[in-house]
Formats: structure tokens, sequence, C-alpha cells
């Protein structure tokens, strides 16, 4: 099978997934998009009120800064791919519980294996601490590239939301360490493509 209809059989299924109650208050399935060849794949924690309207991924305002951040390096978001842990949005866009995120996992875990990245950037702490398995910090690991499971790397960087809401470009501010951050994806892009 190829791994656009793999990708088909889990969109398939996250579609009528009901094994948590973020189904009963979803309007779309958020599965991912992108590049199923991708060196590098972005991960959030769970789709906002545009994602959820839209059923695509990054498209509200953090998206749309996740865009720009993204173009700042001659990356199209066409050449990697973008998805949530969870795929329906958490009510009043609060972060997703553990046991939401637990239902959920399995189909981001199919989602790595479909597109097999060398690179996952988790974009934020939840993210981040669930490769981990445990709660951690994104100042603390933030582009550092830590080892995970079967060979891949992770380099985790903030989630654009947490850029909007700490706006200052000032050096060693979140902004000026995102833009130093990227550089660094930049790099592994070129090393890693396929």
């Amino acid at each position: 099978m190829t791994r656009e209809e793999l990708m088909k059989i889990v969109a398939s299924r996250i579609e009528k997934c009901t094994s948590c109650p973020l189904f009963n208050t979803r309007t779309n399935v958020v599965v991912g998009e992108g590049n199923l060849y991708a060196p590098i794949m972005f991960v959030g924690e769970g789709p906002g009120e545009e994602e959820d309207k839209t059923g695509r991924p990054f498209v509200g305002r953090a998206g749309q800064l996740l865009t720009k951040i993204l173009e700042s390096v001659n990356i199209d978001r066409e050449d990697v791919y973008i998805c949530n842990i969870v795929k329906c949005r958490p009510p009043e866009n609060r972060v997703p519980k553990a046991e939401e995120q637990k239902a959920c996992g399995h189909y981001l875990m199919a989602q790595i294996m479909i597109v097999d990245p060398a690179i996952i950037v988790p974009l934020g702490s939840t993210a981040l601490s669930f490769f981990l398995g445990q709660n951690v910090s994104i100042t603390e690991f933030r582009g550092k590239e830590l080892d995970w499971k079967a060979g891949k790397k992770l380099f985790p960087m903030f989630h654009p939301s947490y850029l909007l809401r700490n706006p200052s470009k000032a050096k060693g501010s979140p902004k000026d360490l995102t833009w130093q951050d990227i550089k660094k994806v930049r790099e592994f892009f070129d090393q890693k493509r396929r």
C-alpha cells in the first residue's frame, strides 16, 4: 500500500472515532496535512476554532504565524507534515486532557509510521510532554535535539500561540529563540530531504 492509501485509512478511522468525549462537540476532525514523504513533522496539541471549522491544522492566528515562520527559511507548508496530538477541538481551546491524548495518540503514532519523518518538532509543552511521557517545560527543552523512538529525533519549539502572547522580538525573547530554532530546522530539512 502507498502512504497515501494508508493515510486515507487512518483518516477514515479518525472521522468515525468516538473514543473520547471530544467527538460530541467537533464540527470537523482535523487529521493533518502536508507531504507524506516529509523529513520533518510538526505536531501541536489540538485543533482550535478555525481548525475545527475547516478541518485543516494550524490555519488560525497561530497557524498563520507558523506558516510565516516556515516561510522565513524558505520552507513551504506543503514540504512538511503538520498535525496535532488530538484530532478534535477541545472546548474553549483548552489543553487536551491526558485521557483525550491517550485516546487519540495511536492515530498520531500511525501518522508518524506512515510519514516516517527523521525529525519531529513538538510545538509547545503539551506536545513535548506527550512524546516524553511526562510533564516537561518547553523552555527547558526547546532548541535541543532529543533522541526518541526508532532512531527518530525530537526538536521542540515554542508553540506559535505562545509567540502571539509574547510578541517581543528582543534578543533572548521567545520570537528571537524561535528564529534560531527554525534556522536549525532548515538545516535538518536540507540534510534529511529525500
